[in-house]
């Protein structure tokens, strides 16, 4: 892709992100206190600067007899000491509101971007690899708190240079205007150069992010790299990357480095205005050697300030360029879910997450689907005007070959894929926000490869319940999961590693029906749950779902153990539901359940086709 290109994507993807002066006002607003309270010590800390460069005026003009009346060594030292007093006090008051300010502000844009991200649908990925969201949520979310902390370095260098400028002026106009000459040209090509910091920094983070993700994704698949003999592709990959990313990332960071080494020049070029204009007034004497020194002394800060003001000017373009990356990562996210005020308990202890409690609403009568649709974009896979229907106390299983859409319908129903038409209904009442409101305790859901963390067994299962060893021993044995227990050195102190990794992968579902279990909801949704399992284990399991009470589930399974379960059973092919009933009325009248019941393990079942045959 070329820079051009690069660049008119770069305008195509900002017309959707939050303003940066949106962003740092709001974060300013967040914590008002520790904002003002910073700059009133960073004006404190400035402002003071001023004085030593009046007494740098009356020690050389003491030193030529040129001193102001009243002037003397020591009254200049009480200055200087009252100066480094005054600097003292402000910096400590930047101490103690730069850390909080920072830290507070940052925390609040990552658990807004946190919360959002976990209010995707759960079928949709995000937009970038895991490599890119690690990248935004550290380096992206770093910049913009401190850009806003340092319009408070701003202010103080305005307000330093500014009673620099009036003192500078008031002694010299004319020096004072050519010698500023050179700060201004400066910043007049910092800021044509923004451009091209905004791309420079917009493909050193991207390749940032994909070095990282890959790095990520190889330590995730050692096994497999080792078992292919790969190594050394992985790594000739990755150095490839590597290059990319260093050429990109050495690009942003020169292209910095020129701009931030002619902005600290342009003190020389001043400086040497200085001296060719202030020459013929010091042999006249309508120029002092102390004023000389004060201009010198002061020209520094307004340097300063221009290096200052240029590097602002870029930093705006790349946390642009920020807002815009954490904005794509939030996708669908109202315009100001960034910085959403709201707390961030980063003192104390942290808050146990709320456990929803179960309503009279909430109590299920019936779950219903009519006319469900959905299509993946570009395909005509899915599913097609599908109807469903389930009762409190039923056991539904849905059915069919690999590809016919039994997970794409249990997705549609939980909101996890936007259905394109239909209804769902849970009450009789239309769901217009499935993916909201199918979740504990009105539904709980476990996919065809649940996902574990790297923790222990115990926090696996709690996943932030407050809940007794005594409760998640229940929800163990109803997932049939009290032997391994027993047999895990920790029992359920285990850490069972990315991904449950240490686990095998019946262990693993069954941890993920005990988290289900532990909650208790209305409706148990499960897709193809069993796969991994035996199938006296599977027996065992179906049969305790009911032992604590009426248990509502639809389960997406092709085992025989769970069509004896069922009271009722869909049989979906190329996303339509072309026969649905009892096992018994399915296997006499639907070929593709016929089909499906003998393809288990390539042999009838004799007691079934005896009751089908009676």
């Amino acid at each position: 892709m070329t820079d051009r290109e690069s660049m008119s994507d770069l305008e195509g993807s900002r017309a959707h992100a939050l303003p940066v002066w949106k962003v740092t006002r709001e974060l300013i607003r967040f914590r008002p206190g520790l904002f003002v309270g910073n700059m009133l010590a960073m004006l404190l800390a400035m402002v003071a600067l001023l004085i030593p460069g009046l007494v740098f005026r009356e020690f050389f003009d003491l030193l030529s007899d040129s001193a102001q009346a009243g002037s003397d060594i020591w009254t200049l030292m009480a200055l200087l000491v009252v100066t480094e007093i005054a600097r003292s006090i402000g910096l400590f008051g930047l101490i103690k509101t730069n850390v909080p300010f920072f830290v507070s502000t940052m925390t609040l844009l990552r658990k807004n971007m946190l919360r959002y991200i976990l209010k995707r649908p759960g079928a949709r990925a995000l937009p970038d690899s895991p490599g890119e969201a690690i990248s935004r949520f550290r380096n992206d979310v770093f910049e913009i708190p401190l850009f806003a902390l340092w319009m408070n370095d701003l202010i103080g260098l305005l307000a330093l240079s500014g009673g620099a400028l009036f003192l500078m002026v008031s002694i010299a106009p004319d020096v004072t205007a050519v010698a500023l000459i050179p700060f201004v040209l400066v910043f007049l090509v910092a800021n044509a150069a923004t451009n091209r910091i905004e791309l420079y920094r917009r493909k050193s983070r991207k390749w940032t992010g994909i070095v990282v993700g890959f790095i990520g994704e190889t330590f995730g698949a050692v096994q497999a790299v080792k078992a292919a003999g790969a190594e050394e592709g992985v790594v000739r990959y990755l150095r490839g990357l590597g290059d990319t990313r260093r050429k990109y990332a050495l690009k942003d960071r020169l292209f910095n480095e020129i701009l931030q080494s002619v902005f600290q020049n342009a003190v020389n070029l001043g400086t040497g205005v200085i001296l060719v204009l202030a020459g013929q007034s010091m042999r006249s004497g309508d120029f002092t050697v102390g004023e000389f020194a004060m201009f010198v002394f002061y020209l520094d800060f307004v340097a300063d300030l221009t290096a200052f003001a240029g590097l602002l000017v870029a930093r705006y373009r790349q946390i642009g360029v920020s807002v815009e990356r954490i904005n794509r990562l939030m996708e669908g996210a109202p315009e100001g879910a960034l910085v959403e005020h709201g707390e961030v308990h980063l003192h104390g202890e942290l808050p146990t997450p709320p456990t929803p409690e179960l309503s009279a609403d909430d109590r299920l009568e019936r779950f219903e689907a009519r006319g469900l649709s959905y299509k993946f974009d570009g395909t005509d896979n899915g599913i097609e005007d599908v109807d469903l229907s389930l009762r409190p106390g039923s056991f539904t299983v849905v059915t069919g070959r690999v590809g016919s859409g039994k997970t794409t319908l249990l997705r549609v129903l939980l909101g996890l894929l936007p259905r394109d038409r239909g209804d769902i209904l849970y009450n009789g009442e239309r769901v217009e926000q499935p993916s909201e409101f199918c979740v504990p305790p009105r539904c709980a859901y476990t996919s065809q490869v649940p996902r574990l963390f790297s923790d222990s067994l115990r926090d696996n299962v709690l996943m932030g319940m407050d809940r007794t060893d005594a409760n998640i021993a229940d929800a163990m044995h109803a997932a049939v999961m009290e032997r391994d227990l027993s047999e895990l050195d920790d029992g359920l102190d285990t850490t069972v590693g990315p991904k449950g990794v240490k686990l095998s992968g019946g262990q693993i579902q069954r941890t993920a029906a005990a988290r289900m279990f532990l909650r208790r909801p209305q409706l148990y949704v499960f897709d193809d749950l069993s796969s991994a399992l035996d199938v006296e284990t599977e027996k065992i399991l179906w049969s305790r779902m009911g032992e604590s009470g009426e248990v509502t589930a639809l389960v997406v399974s092709h085992r025989r153990a769970a069509f004896r379960r069922a009271d009722h059973i869909l049989v979906l092919e190329s996303g339509r539901v072309t026969a649905e009933g009892t096992l018994e009325e399915l296997l006499e009248s639907s070929e593709e359940m016929r089909r499906l019941w003998h393809g288990d393990d390539g042999a009838a079942d004799a007691e079934v086709q005896a009751k089908v045959s009676a």
